[in-house]
């Protein structure tokens, strides 16, 4: 049996397809589908006979529960046992401890290398529940069910999975992709304003390092996808997710410098997350905030003029997400920033744009220079 996501021949299902060789999987958007996503993992891996779903808190009851339900019920005769835990909501969920709790929890579930992990929330469970599934019995396949924009955008896809080390964020973990990613539009009308918003960020940021006519859609549609609009929306989610399969595809362990680009922002948003404490900004504001961090950087090392700036400053307003941070401290970023991922021989790299739809990985940057880009961001 196929899965179509498409039962009523209306046009709101697509896909795309991260392509990896024999790796490769689709990512399924759609709308309103969720009691069948069971008979759509079902049918992406036929010899399933264990699933281990594992959830935010958040959303255990009204969408972990219809997937296990739907998962009981396409078993029919050969049930799909399923086993269920959740995991409280917020970064410090992605955390050495919860991590081997849950590994202590499939163990005592009769997991084996034939379970299947099925994350269903956002970003932290999708890290966290991807690294389980990375690590347990050296590695058991994997389904994303993202219920957070910033989720469905960026981390669902890509095989990046890890835990926070207390000092720095997403320093342990593996690449382990998933099998299949499955979204549902529909969840995101449950979101608080916060939260969705801050998954706006990370479409932002497609637009700028990959893809100018992106970002004028972006800016013509800003007051739809803040308004939740659902045709809005699964057009913006189908062209990240594109921007973000083409680059993972041809880079998909960061070895070229190629994927290096996703982590626009990112450099200045983790060192923002990890000195404000974990949870006083969302992932995605912190971006925000880092992207103009990085747009300033730029301009101050004149490879971009003050447009691009004004239009991504203009953009992220209008996105309803913040741009300055009045307690960025270069005394406390810097130390964080140096232990970023991208630091090579003890320098600095920065993801840096020259243009809206163009971005470089640039080294060799004075600290002086750095400490004015998080300043002007205050």
């Amino acid at each position: 049996m196929v899965w179509s996501p498409n039962e009523s021949g209306e046009s709101n299902a697509s896909r795309v397809e991260v392509p990896l060789g024999e790796r490769s999987y689709l990512i399924e958007i759609t709308s309103g589908a969720v009691d069948r996503f069971g008979e759509a993992i079902a049918s992406s891996l036929e010899d399933m006979t264990h699933a281990v779903v594992i959830a935010d808190e958040a959303v255990d009851a009204d969408w972990a529960e219809p997937l296990v339900k739907s998962l009981v019920a396409v078993g029919g005769e050969n049930p799909i046992r399923v086993s269920k835990t959740s995991v409280p909501s917020g970064e410090p969920s992605k955390s050495i401890a919860q991590f081997e709790k849950l590994l202590g929890w499939m163990l005592d579930s009769g997991g084996d290398r034939r379970s299947v992990v099925i994350a269903v929330g956002g970003g932290v469970v999708g890290d966290l529940a991807g690294y389980v599934a990375a690590s347990f019995t050296r590695g058991v396949r994997f389904v994303q069910v993202p219920t957070t924009l910033l989720a469905m955008v960026d981390s669902s896809v890509g095989g990046k999975t890890g835990i926070n080390l207390p000092a720095a964020k997403n320093m342990v973990g593996a690449f382990w992709q998933p099998s299949i990613v499955l979204i549902d539009t529909e969840v995101l009308s449950t979101l608080p304003d916060r939260s969705y918003r801050s998954g706006l960020a990370e479409v932002i940021k497609y637009g700028v390092i990959e893809d100018a006519e992106f970002f004028q859609w972006l800016e013509s549609n800003a007051r739809a996808l803040i308004d939740r609009d659902d045709a809005a929306l699964r057009c913006a989610i189908e062209k990240s997710c594109r921007c973000k399969a083409r680059v993972v595809g041809e880079d998909e362990r960061e070895t070229s410098g190629r994927r290096a680009i996703l982590n626009y922002g990112h450099t200045f948003g983790h060192a923002i997350e990890a000195t404000a404490g974990y949870g006083t900004l969302l992932h995605g504001e912190a971006v925000a905030i880092g992207m103009q961090m990085a747009a300033h950087l730029a301009i101050d090392l004149k490879m971009a003029d003050r447009t691009l700036l004004d239009r991504q400053n203009a953009l992220i307003h209008a996105c309803g997400l913040p741009t300055t941070f009045e307690n960025a401290d270069p005394d406390e970023m810097l130390p964080v920033m140096m232990r970023d991922k991208k630091v090579a021989h003890g320098k600095l790299r920065f993801i840096l744009p020259t243009e809206i739809g163009v971005v470089d990985l640039v080294g060799g940057i004075e600290e002086s220079a750095v400490r004015r880009a998080i300043t002007s961001a205050r």
